[in-house]
């Protein structure tokens, strides 16, 4: 049975209600190749969606339609990345944490505070900061900033599926599945792929 507005549990829009919180999170930490995404929301306190929750929980059409919601109603939004020879030289947590800093940078509306998703963050400024572990099913702002990471990074991967087309990443997103394992033992690793990262299961050494 589908639920009705009336017993959908929608997601408050912060934490801190005041209109400038910014809520953060990445997309691609536990890929095997290309980019690591990261975006910075802030919305109006009173943005409410029955449909906003985790990135994960949804599916791509749902997302896409989110995305397009977002944009047009956020008070600010920015997308950022950090590449995988940044990933490769200060490691997956550290790149990640970058690519979030840079979506704070690229907001058109200074924040006033900032909170992520999960544990880990470093400082950004003088800014208050606040980590929440699933912070993307508790706030809108977090969950809003998983499904532009998540597809604003798949439409990359869509497009360097096109260079490299035996890695089948338009289905993968450079995700460790056994077909794209396969197709790195068959053909080698691409210039996206992470260096330091365990390519192949039986994988002893870096390529």
């Amino acid at each position: 049975m589908r639920k009705s507005d009336a017993d959908q549990v929608w997601l408050p829009a912060c934490f801190q209600p005041g209109g400038g919180e910014a809520g953060c999170d990445e997309a691609g930490r536990g890929c095997l190749a290309g980019p690591v995404y990261a975006a910075a929301v802030i919305l109006p306190d009173s943005f409410r969606h029955p449909w906003l929750n985790d990135s994960k929980k949804l599916n791509a059409q749902r997302r896409y339609e989110l995305r397009h919601i977002i944009e047009e109603e956020a008070s600010a939004w920015a997308v950022a990345s950090c590449t995988p020879e940044e990933i490769d030289r200060i490691n997956i947590l550290n790149a990640s944490i970058l690519a979030m800093h840079r979506a704070l940078d690229k907001l058109a509306v200074r924040p006033t505070s900032v909170i992520v998703d999960g544990n880990r963050f470093k400082p950004y400024g003088t800014l208050p900061c606040r980590t929440f572990v699933k912070g993307d099913g508790r706030f809108a702002n977090i969950a809003a900033a998983s499904i532009l990471a998540k597809t604003y990074r798949d439409d990359e991967m869509e497009r360097l599926a096109a260079e490299y087309p035996g890695y089948a990443w338009e289905i993968n997103k450079g995700y460790p599945t056994k077909a794209h394992r396969a197709a790195i033992e068959q053909y080698g690793p691409t210039p996206h792929h992470r260096m330091t990262f365990r390519l192949l299961e039986t994988q002893l050494t870096l390529f």
